[in-house]
């Protein structure tokens, strides 16, 4: 998890929070977080790269619309790095 940016993180959690979600639905959910336009081209290669690295799946809903699932190993990262930030923060 510490090799990954800000973003990617963000898009890991995204992910989890939702079932099966499509580049769109992730894209318009980190929209309203920044408050700010999110391009494709920073969207699709950062979901790629948490392919890459093993940390979500890209499935096929159908010829256009992929949709992305955590992972074992992202969801294990992601629990980690929650455990990391309750040393610092209080939930």
């Amino acid at each position: 998890m510490y090799d990954l940016t800000g973003f990617q993180r963000d898009l890991l959690y995204v992910i989890a929070g939702e079932e099966e979600p499509h580049g769109l639905a992730i894209k318009d959910e980190l929209e309203e977080y920044y408050e700010t336009e999110i391009h494709h081209g920073r969207l699709y290669p950062n979901l790629d790269t948490l392919v890459e690295k093993g940390m979500i799946e890209k499935g096929k809903r159908d010829r256009r619309t992929n949709f992305y699932t955590l992972t074992r190993r992202g969801r294990r990262e992601l629990e980690a790095r929650r455990d990391w930030e309750a040393q610092y923060v209080e939930y």
